[in-house]
């Protein structure tokens, strides 16, 4: 559990095992004072974790986390690359989809010159990857809004357009998106003021320390 305020950032609280008692417990030691007082919580789309917020936090506004939204749908379209292109392979089609898995799943602003050329070439193909990529970058254009009300109204069209392109993967993110819609829709709501990247960030911190600590047996809960 992290405090992620904008001038206040650190590492609150560790639990072992990623289970609902395990989260109950942060709130169980939190108190009931100080969980009142939060105004907003930023979390997965994990049902185990949107229960426990739920029955101890409704007050405050439940954010869905960027990160994991977009992570998601990058599992999905890696999914239909990698199925695509094992058919592809399998009717004999020129291999164009080989070593394209990070041409669709980096973000545009960071890939190469060369990278930038390649996926411009593999966007001219039908292909349900090249398909899917592009629904990921209208899907992004959601954050640029900032009426909560005009960025709910695009959402829906999104997800209405995802559910008719007949792509599974995709479509299971759609489905998943129009369950938490309002949760989601929470980060206009909270203006943008709670930022995930600052959780990958210590998590990434928090992997490292493990590696660090291999070989140790016992695990001690923070205090």
């Amino acid at each position: 559990m992290y405090q992620i305020d904008a001038g206040y950032k650190r590492l609150l609280w560790i639990g072992q095992e990623r289970k609902e008692s395990t989260l109950q417990s942060f709130f169980d030691e939190f108190g009931k004072k100080r969980t009142a007082g939060l105004k907003y919580v930023c979390s997965d789309m994990w049902k185990p974790y949107l229960n426990v917020i739920a029955a101890n936090a409704s007050q405050a506004i439940h954010v869905l986390d960027r990160y994991h939204i977009v992570a998601n749908m990058n599992k999905a379209i890696d999914k239909v690359r990698a199925e695509e292109a094992r058919q592809m392979e399998k009717d004999g089609y020129h291999p164009i989809l080989k070593k394209s898995k990070w041409l669709l799943l980096k973000r545009s602003e960071n890939l190469t010159e060369k990278q930038e050329v390649k996926l411009r070439d593999l966007l001219r193909y039908n292909l349900r990857s090249a398909k899917s990529y592009l629904l990921k970058e209208q899907f992004q254009q959601l954050w640029d809004y900032t009426s909560p009300f005009w960025a709910g109204e695009s959402l829906d069209r999104w997800c209405t357009k995802v559910m008719r392109s007949r792509i599974d993967p995709m479509k299971k993110i759609a489905k998943q998106i129009r369950k938490h819609r309002s949760l989601i829709l929470n980060w206009f709501e909270a203006k943008g003021q709670l930022s995930s990247g600052t959780v990958e960030g210590f998590n990434n911190k928090a992997k490292l320390t493990m590696r660090k600590a291999y070989g140790f047996k016992i695990f001690t809960p923070s205090k």
